[in-house]
């Protein structure tokens, strides 16, 4: 019973990822990297985006938010020091 109520936790915050505009991709490796911490991703994907606008590799980023444990600052400094 536990894993079926955890599964379902799990769709209902992928569900809400979606909805705000994320891609299923991201939102599921999100998930993963950060436990299922459905706070953890969407704070993850936001930051992800943002910088991504500010013309960011993708790449770098989700580097960067994962060492700097997604704190905006301490990740855009490294973001622009690369």
């Amino acid at each position: 019973p536990g894993c079926l109520l955890q599964f379902l936790s799990y769709l209902g915050a992928c569900d809400r990822l979606l909805k705000q505009g994320y891609e299923e991709g991201q939102v599921e490796e999100a998930m993963e990297m950060f436990q299922y911490s459905e706070k953890k991703a969407a704070e993850f994907l936001r930051l992800l985006a943002q910088f991504n606008d500010m013309g960011f590799q993708q790449n770098e980023i989700k580097e960067v938010l994962l060492l700097c444990g997604n704190q905006r600052e301490k990740a855009l400094e490294e973001l622009v020091m690369k």
